[in-house]
C-alpha cells in the first residue's frame, strides 16, 4: 500500500527553534531516509521551497493568470513529503511518528493513502 506522508510547516515555529534544534531535525530526516531506503519502503521524498517563491496558476476566460506567493492565507504550508510503500496504514502511521517534525508543537505530519499511482488504482 502506498501512502503520502506530508509535512506541514509553520515558519514562526521554525524561527523559534535554536540552531541545534534545527540541526537535529535535519539529522533526524537523514536517519529516517536511510532507514526507509534500507527497509525498501521509500519511493520518493522531496522538500519544497518557501511559499513566497511559489506561483499560483488559474485560468480565467480561457487565459492563464499567474500570481506570486501562496494561494491560501494560512500560517502553515506544505514543506515536503515522503511517498512510501508499506504493509498497511498502521505501518504508515508508525513511520510518520518517527519524523522529527511530529515531535514539535505547531508542525504537522499528515498520512494519506494514495488512490492512484502511475495511472493505476491502488488496492
Amino acid at each position: 500500500m502506498k501512502f503520502l506522508i506530508s509535512m506541514h510547516i509553520n515558519p514562526a515555529v521554525l524561527d523559534a527553534l535554536t540552531d541545534e534544534e534545527k540541526a537535529a531535525i535535519g539529522d533526524g530526516h537523514a536517519r529516517f531516509i536511510a532507514d526507509l531506503r534500507e527497509s525498501g519502503e521509500l519511493i520518493n521524498t522531496q522538500a519544497l521551497v518557501d511559499p513566497s517563491q511559489a506561483a499560483v496558476v488559474s485560468v480565467r476566460d480561457g487565459q492563464p493568470v499567474v500570481t506570486d506567493g501562496p494561494f491560501l492565507e494560512a500560517k502553515e504550508f506544505l514543506g515536503g513529503f515522503y511517498l512510501i510503500d508499506c504493509e498497511d496504514r498502521d505501518r504508515a502511521l508508525e513511520l510518520a511518528a518517527r519524523i522529527p517534525d511530529a515531535a514539535i508543537e505547531g508542525l504537522g505530519v499528515e498520512v494519506r493513502q494514495v488512490m492512484f499511482f502511475d495511472g493505476q488504482l491502488e488496492a
